[in-house]
């Protein structure tokens, strides 16, 4: 605790043996993320410095890091309680990728960029050497922007975009100067630097900045709503929905497009939902875990939970998911 109240935590593998960093640092984030280091890259050297700080219901970190690759698995979601948005801020480096469910494929971003991610959602994240900020905010402040948080998930703000270089020197300087500051400063600048993110995103997905926005945004939440209101019916399609909602289908595509378009975002629920029942009930039958969430047969349900997370429905239920120690590793 510094004497300002404010928590801090410093990690820093350079003082272990060059075989034993990587995996220290695994075994710091092991309880939120999963690495996927080659086998020559564990036995290498590797650069981990990070300085933490919590203030309130906020947790900010400054760190750099060598080249890795990082993911959040559907397993580990469904096992563990850890939720939230995160924001990563990326302070120099090029070509760092995401891939997330929705595109399945990898979308690169390089410095000055800020990833936005949804802790309820898989991700697979490759970051070059480089340094970054990670800000964690709970979903409920966000609301007021985005009311349904999920759907921040895997955006990413533009680096030459003014908002983004104001908002990366803005986290920047607090890093740099927390020690200096009182535990009440600290604390209201991290929250107007929420808002600041919260509004550069809300902008970028149409969803704030003037009278046509607020429109996009309540038609936004309606489908949404709508959509996870009848996942179960199996009736329900894009279709079935631009019908009963009597909303313009371009309108209603277009917000959905960083989802995959509106199937993509209906089949992402239904897969979540039947994640989080293969583990709660694990003696109901995987087909019909499938029927509950609106799939029309057992072989649709295992081919989509197979193409989106690469393991079929029985080999999830079968990952009793355990936090591994380093020497597991």
């Amino acid at each position: 605790m510094l004497a300002n109240g404010i928590a801090y935590n410093r990690f820093d593998v350079s003082g272990l043996p060059p075989q034993q960093q990587l995996l220290a640092y695994w075994e710091q984030l092991g309880q939120i993320i999963e690495l996927v280091p080659s086998r020559e890259q564990v036995r290498q050297p590797f650069i981990c410095i990070n300085n933490r700080y919590e203030i309130g219901e906020f947790r900010i970190s400054d760190t750099y890091t060598d080249q890795i690759m990082i993911e959040r698995t559907v397993a580990r979601i469904s096992r563990d309680t850890v939720r939230g948005i995160g924001f990563t801020l990326f302070l120099d480096g090029e070509a760092h990728s995401t891939t997330t469910l929705a595109r399945k494929h990898e979308h690169l971003f390089g410095g000055g960029s800020v990833l936005a991610t949804d802790f309820e959602q898989p991700i697979r994240v490759r970051r070059q050497a480089c340094r970054y900020i990670t800000l964690v905010v709970p979903s409920n402040l966000l609301r007021h922007v985005f009311s349904d948080p999920e759907a921040l998930h895997g955006r990413v703000l533009d680096p030459n975009r003014p908002a983004t270089r104001l908002i990366v020197e803005r986290a920047k300087t607090l890093v740099e100067n927390f020690r200096s500051m009182s535990f009440g400063e600290g604390h209201r600048k991290l929250a107007g630097l929420v808002e600041l993110i919260a509004a550069a995103f809300g902008e970028e997905a149409g969803l704030s900045g003037s009278k046509r926005a607020v429109g996009r945004a309540l038609m936004f939440e309606y489908t949404r709503r709508y959509v996870r209101a009848n996942l179960q019916e199996c009736e329900l399609s894009p279709e079935s929905v631009v019908e009963s909602l009597g909303l313009p289908r371009s309108t209603i595509y277009r917000l959905f497009e960083h989802e995959g378009g509106l199937g993509a975002y209906i089949r992402h629920l239904r897969l979540r939902a039947a994640a989080d029942e293969l583990v709660r009930f694990p003696s109901v039958p995987i087909k019909d875990v499938g029927y509950s969430v609106g799939f029309k047969s057992a072989s649709d349900f295992t081919r989509a939970f197979r193409r989106a997370y690469e393991m079929t429905p029985q080999e999830m239920r079968l990952n009793d998911f355990r936090y591994p120690h380093t020497e597991q590793r």
